[in-house]
């Protein structure tokens, strides 16, 4: 499928969920990252700027370029915003669970903390006004586990659920070349397609460096297998890897099927 089927295809389900549970809004994290601003182009482009709502969740080890990357993208697309810092509730969860974790929150146990802060600040604005959360994960993630449960795995509903990693970038850079058409510069700042992905949950933390490959040769792999069926051989060959890597990596996959069981609804569609 083209990205702007796929792009087209995801955004319709997004509405028609939407509007089938009696939502007319939206609440949106957004990271500065690409999940996110796509989320949100796609939530704008089908229920209307007015009913999205994006919230900054910035967090100890947040960048300054994210902040402001996330600001661009809500300026480009004309939804509001606000920011809600998650440093002083997540600096309360370090001093209560210090001593039961040894005496110090740290390592996985922090940044998912973190994850769960801003799902707390998501879900207590959803409930206050109204809106449905949206989840923004993609499959190469779910896939590999690589998200926290109650943190980025909330939300009613996965717009890019069903759509890998390169393609998400696939559809972001149709979605500007589409404004470029329209006599406009496209709503996602260069920048977010630039930058490497990263959660940012702790100093210099790059998304691709946490799960151990680069997206495009884990996509390759994924699709192959997952999607195609292929044999292990013929998916190691199609991300130009060796058996015994591409054997772990679909192993590791397999292993997170636990988490894929608690992951939000996303389109169903034949995307490969």
């Amino acid at each position: 499928m083209k990205p702007e089927e796929m792009y087209r295809t995801c955004a319709d389900a997004l509405g028609k969920y939407v509007r089938a549970a009696g939502f007319t809004d939206v609440v949106i994290g957004l990271s500065g990252g690409m999940d996110s601003a796509l989320v949100a182009v796609m939530a704008a482009d089908v229920l209307g700027p007015e009913h999205v709502h994006g919230v900054l969740l910035p967090g100890p080890y947040s960048s300054d370029h994210s902040v402001d990357d996330a600001e661009e993208l809500a300026r480009n697309l004309r939804i509001s915003t606000q920011s809600i810092s998650i440093c002083e509730p997540f600096e309360a969860f370090e001093h209560v669970l210090a001593r039961a974790c040894g005496g110090e929150l740290k390592g996985l146990a922090a940044e998912n903390t973190q994850a769960r802060c801003r799902m707390i600040c998501l879900m207590a604005l959803s409930n206050t006004h109204g809106w449905m959360m949206l989840n923004t994960g993609n499959k190469s993630e779910a896939q590999m586990g690589y998200s926290t449960l109650y943190g980025d795995t909330a939300g009613a509903f996965a717009p890019l659920g069903g759509v890998y990693k390169t393609d998400v970038y696939a559809m972001a850079r149709w979605c500007n070349r589409r404004g470029t058409e329209l006599g406009h510069e496209g709503p996602i700042p260069v920048r977010v397609f630039t930058k490497p992905p990263s959660a940012e949950l702790a100093p210099g933390q790059s998304d691709e460096r946490s799960l151990g490959i680069d997206y495009d040769t884990l996509d390759r792999l994924l699709i192959s297998a997952v999607e195609k069926g292929a044999s292990l051989e013929e998916a190691a060959a199609a991300a130009e890897m060796d058996i015994v890597r591409a054997r772990n990596l679909l192993a590791r996959a397999k292993s997170y099927e636990f988490k894929r069981a608690l992951e939000p609804p996303y389109p169903q569609a034949k995307f490969y």
